[in-house]
């Protein structure tokens, strides 16, 4: 199973899938339940909602497990962590280029002392 922040943002670039982790934050969920909540807003069939799935498993974001006849996905909070910390990671890596941008326009529009 892959861990890879960027796989897991790749992932989640298909606003199927987005959907489905969404309804998946409220609690596990299984396969019929993902296709009838998500059918409230789209068209999807329970093939199309296991494909979506094995795409998210596979890139770390949910966990199955079998409870009886029945298997149930849940998003994984090990693998939102890692999304958060990428995210945060690149969203400090910006604020400091901002920081450096504007103290250099700062320093250029300063007077000079002649």
């Amino acid at each position: 199973m892959n861990t890879n922040a960027q796989t897991m943002l790749t992932a989640l670039g298909d606003p199927t899938r987005q959907a489905i982790l969404e309804s998946l934050s409220d609690g596990p969920l299984a396969v019929g339940e993902l296709a009838a909540d998500l059918s409230s807003s789209r068209t999807i069939s329970r093939p199309a909602v296991s494909q979506h799935l094995k795409v998210l498993k596979e890139a770390g974001l949910v966990i199955d497990e079998q409870i009886g006849t029945r298997r149930l996905y849940r998003v994984d909070p090990e693998a939102l962590r890692l999304v958060r910390e990428h995210l945060d990671h690149f969203w400090e890596r910006s604020l400091s280029s901002f920081q450096r941008r504007v103290a250099s326009d700062t320093t250029e529009k300063r007077p000079r002392d002649e």
